[in-house]
């Protein structure tokens, strides 16, 4: 079975992987341009085109898949099937009809919960206890085609977004795998259509989706830390400066949301419960435990963190 492979960050590596460990002929590699990264903008191959070109395979970087050159390289490759995982690119329709066995999809969720761009991150902040992994025939909605298999896993009560992440990109691979061989058996492959009733949207993360409101439940500030790091992170305004919440643990206490619960520990009372703010980083400094930084500070208990 031929193959163009479609894929750019880490959680695409182990894929790559894994279909060239099973054997099968890749074609080619598709992959998003090289990004300039850091304070020198040193320009930065995605992680697939670096191990695609460890194992001397083909890799195309368009800017665009629907000016024609694509297709046309696509076409020269004449793969059976493509593989798309966390491309970051929508494939245009004369792209998904090109392969006579289609396009499959490897996705961060249980579909159809967490269709878009950011399904593991919206599983751990929503507070859900399990997560997972769905391969899917490609259509030209946003994650809407027929699935193929599943595989899950639970949310540890104080796993990230990040650490999450990287126990679904081997779960991924192992799930690519499965799905893989009903293809190579060459019978018709099980798809299951999407309950649409069940259908929601994991949108883009910002900066903007971290700032932790302490109006909110505790349980709820708690989740959002753990699912927004590391990136693009949790935080909270004090004193006009910006406060990066690095870790968070729920803790016991009561008062006014926003008020300051101990000295020994940075414990703040929320809308509902208490919240410990375990490692901070201020502004132009380096990470540091809550309690260093109330004591840098002179931060007195009954300061509230809202209205002072």
């Amino acid at each position: 079975m031929r193959i163009v492979f479609m894929g750019t960050p880490d959680f695409a590596v182990p894929c790559l992987r894994q279909v060239l460990e099973d054997g099968y002929e890749v074609a080619g590699v598709f992959t998003q341009p090289d990004k300039p990264k850091g304070r020198s903008f040193t320009l930065t191959p995605p992680p697939v085109k670096i191990l695609a070109q460890e194992r001397g395979l083909p890799v195309y970087q368009p800017a665009t898949l629907r000016d024609g050159e694509a297709l046309a390289v696509l076409q020269r490759l004449a793969p059976d099937l493509i593989v798309v995982v966390a491309y970051g690119k929508i494939l245009p329709k004369e792209i998904l009809d090109l392969p006579p066995l289609g396009c499959v999809n490897v996705h961060g969720s249980l579909l159809p919960k967490y269709r878009g761009a950011a399904p593991i991150q919206w599983s751990v902040i929503n507070g859900d206890p399990v997560a997972g992994v769905t391969t899917m025939f490609m259509g030209e909605g946003m994650d809407t085609g027929d699935m193929i298999l599943k595989k899950e896993t639970p949310i540890g009560p104080e796993e990230t977004g990040g650490e999450l992440f990287d126990r679904l990109a081997p779960l991924g691979a192992e799930c690519l795998s499965q799905t893989l061989r009903l293809f190579a058996q060459g019978k018709p492959v099980p798809r299951q259509k999407q309950e649409e009733s069940q259908a929601t949207y994991a949108g883009p993360l910002s900066r903007e989706t971290g700032r932790l409101d302490l109006n909110r439940p505790a349980r709820e500030l708690h989740n959002l830390v753990r699912g927004v790091t590391p990136w693009p992170g949790a935080s909270l305004m004090t004193g006009g400066k910006l406060l990066k919440v690095l870790k968070a643990r729920l803790a016991d206490g009561t008062g006014a949301p926003g008020e300051l619960l101990r000295e020994d520990a940075f414990v703040v009372a929320c809308g509902q419960g208490a919240l410990e703010l375990v490692t901070v980083q201020p502004e132009g400094k380096r990470p540091m435990g809550g309690a260093d930084y109330l004591r840098g500070r002179r931060i007195k208990i009954g300061t509230n963190f809202i209205t002072d």
